[in-house]
């Protein structure tokens, strides 16, 4: 029987904490830095700042308040980060919700799809008015729209602004934003 190769990532991973470490040296071979907390204090902003500059960040925290929380903190602190998601669904295990719970292989999708994100407008993305045109905002059914859309596109949930927000941010095209909501149509028409 042969070995799997472990995959190397160039880049230094951002996760929440050991066990979340631990995860990701099950599914690749790459350094992490640990943010101990959703406090993120000076000393780990400047660690990621050097990463930045050096190798490149990957965010990876947990699909929850406080992994976004963290998420928005290092952004606004340190642009120019990459952004990898996990869906809930992978991070639940038995005794909660993280990284940690999450498979080799769902961690190794998350990272190979890791997309950049920018500061400025974004020409190509979604309007506002095509974005509420497709229901992602004011009606009953808006939330759940945008968690299915977040799975197809791997960006990660938000709330209507958020997610707006991070379609830009993540550079997600006009196009790629129109096929996820066809995707998503016709998943939902088969259920």
């Amino acid at each position: 029987m042969g070995t799997i190769q472990q995959i190397s990532v160039k880049e230094v991973i951002v996760v929440e904490g050991r066990n979340d470490t631990e995860a990701l040296r099950r599914a690749v071979r790459a350094d992490t830095i640990e943010t101990r907390g959703s406090a993120v204090g000076p000393d780990v902003i400047a660690e990621v700042k050097r990463a930045r500059d050096t190798r490149g960040v990957i965010i990876l925290t947990d699909p929850d308040g406080a992994g976004e929380r963290i998420r928005r903190i290092i952004s606004r602190e340190v642009p120019g980060c990459k952004h990898a998601f996990i869906t809930r669904e992978e991070a639940t295990g038995d005794h909660g919700l993280g990284v940690e719970h999450a498979t080799p292989e769902a961690i190794r999708r998350a990272l190979t799809e890791a997309r950049c994100e920018e500061g400025e407008q974004f020409a190509a993305g979604v309007s506002w008015e095509k974005y509420r045109e497709a229901g992602l905002v004011g009606k009953p059914e808006s939330r759940l729209l945008r968690e299915e859309l977040a799975v197809t596109l791997g960006i990660g949930y938000g709330n209507a602004k958020q997610f707006f927000r991070r379609l830009h941010l993540l550079r997600i095209t006009e196009v790629e934003f129109e096929e996820a909501l066809h995707r998503v149509g016709e998943d939902g028409a088969d259920g």
